[in-house]
């Protein structure tokens, strides 16, 4: 399917670029997932659990700056637990897996907690506080930039931190003016080159 993204920001194709040292990147939930869940492949096409942790190694063997905001922690945790669930069954709700099943739910535990860990180890955590400000903020860039929520308040995290790059294979992000989107999103990708905005460096 074809997303017809209104393209905003600079976009770089990760298959192409080469981290560099000085670079500062906000690396989003989704690409945390790929690199340090253990059943992601089984949510996920091949480009996004090879592309993604390749990038990420590169950038840590240039010795470049990696961050994470800890709303990734809720994003992340969901999107692990929303994996085992169906991993577990197709068709149970998610109360019930999570109350009425609890091997499966210290699995989810121990998944979440080894994830978050190996997040932690790699990059440093950009603070946001969640009050009237940044609320404020988030819907005012709700009425022109097709974000969901999570993605409003991580803006907002990066516009307080000054961190303009951000890695992530969510084309949303390429609707944001003022960023650099590093992704290997095919769709983003190719929206931003007849947009003229695919650049390289």
């Amino acid at each position: 399917m074809v997303i017809n993204y209104t393209v905003q920001a600079e976009v770089f194709d990760i298959h192409s670029d080469i981290p560099k040292q000085d670079d500062i990147f906000l690396v989003d939930t989704n690409v945390w997932y790929w690199l340090t869940y253990t059943q992601a492949s089984t949510s996920a096409l091949s480009y996004q659990t090879n592309v993604y942790p390749s990038y990420l190694m590169k950038a840590i063997s240039v010795q470049a700056s990696l961050r994470y905001c800890g709303l990734s922690l809720a994003e992340l945790a969901h999107n692990i637990e929303t994996t085992e669930r169906k991993i577990f069954s197709a068709t149970i709700k998610a109360k019930d897996y999570r109350h009425n099943h609890p091997s499966q739910r210290a699995n989810v535990v121990a998944e979440v907690q080894t994830a978050w860990s190996l997040v932690t180890s790699m990059a440093s955590c950009i603070d946001i506080t969640v009050d009237d400000v940044s609320i404020n903020k988030s819907l005012v860039r709700l009425q022109t930039q097709p974000l969901d929520g999570y993605d409003l308040l991580i803006l907002e995290a990066i516009d307080q931190a000054g961190i303009v790059n951000v890695i992530t294979d969510d084309g949303d992000y390429v609707t944001v003016p003022g960023i650099q989107v590093f992704t290997a999103n095919r769709n983003a990708i190719a929206a931003a080159a007849n947009q003229g905005k695919l650049l390289t460096r």
